[in-house]
């Protein structure tokens, strides 16, 4: 059972890392379009290409952390009294700053809010900002497809190889390793989006450091192969001799 459920998870990993890599295309020519949009001539009155910047006044703000199906989330309010709800995809640097009564400016990209900007200058991107999805895409991609391919692997070597201790232990190996390798990517992601690195920084980082985790997974599993693992208490005992 254990091994059919690190299969599934294995299938679960693979589809979405097919399904964010298929994405990272398209994410990459909408941030193109929104970089190169011109500035309107007037305020648009409807979902519009050209980029518009408009004065809001924050009327609250909730950071929802703690929340796991909560995005952070402020209600902006236009001249006219007109709210505006915008939400974010984290809190930093400008969402967990804001407060009420307080003017920032929107960038109002195809009728959405797609960044905020405050009086200090500082930007973020709200959850229809483009800027940053090719980035979490390709992170998406290598951590999901890097698991899900070990824990594929690792979950129907013991199905083949029933009865071999030596084999599910070699299998684990493989299966935790994938976990680090997805781990890995993640952290990778975070690190990128936290200094805000350019998009080719994911591959070049994470792909020293999967080549490291693939060498160490190979030496663990060849070594689990050749009983190098086996606990002590399992080990064949050599027969002691008999006195006399």
């Amino acid at each position: 059972m254990r091994s059919v459920l690190w299969v599934l998870l294995a299938v679960v990993a693979l589809g979405v890392g097919v399904a964010s890599a298929s994405q990272i295309r398209g994410a990459l020519e909408r941030e193109r379009e929104y970089r190169g949009a011109p500035p309107c001539a007037a305020a648009p009155v409807e979902a519009s290409g050209c980029v518009w910047e408009q004065e809001f006044t924050v009327r609250h703000a909730a950071m929802n952390r703690g929340e796991r199906s909560e995005s952070p989330v402020a209600q902006l309010v236009l001249p006219s009294g007109k709210p505006w709800e915008v939400t974010f995809r984290r809190t930093e640097p400008v969402m967990s700053e804001m407060q009420p009564a307080e003017k920032v400016v929107g960038v109002i990209w195809h009728g959405q809010v797609v960044e905020v900007r405050d009086a200090e200058g500082r930007r973020q991107q709200t959850s229809d900002g483009p800027v940053g999805w090719p980035e979490d895409r390709l992170g998406g991609a290598l951590a999901c497809v890097s698991f899900g391919l070990a824990a594929l692997v690792g979950g129907l070597w013991p199905l083949f190889a029933r009865g071999e201790p030596r084999h599910a232990t070699a299998a684990k190996m493989v299966r935790w390793h994938g976990v680090a390798l997805g781990g890995t990517a993640i952290l990778t992601l975070w690190a990128q989006a936290a200094n805000d690195w350019p998009l080719w920084v994911l591959p070049a980082i994470w792909g020293p450091l999967a080549l490291l985790l693939l060498t160490c997974m190979t030496a663990f599993t060849l070594g689990a192969l050749r009983g190098d693992l086996d606990d002590d208490a399992s080990a064949p005992r050599e027969p002691q001799p008999q006195p006399s």
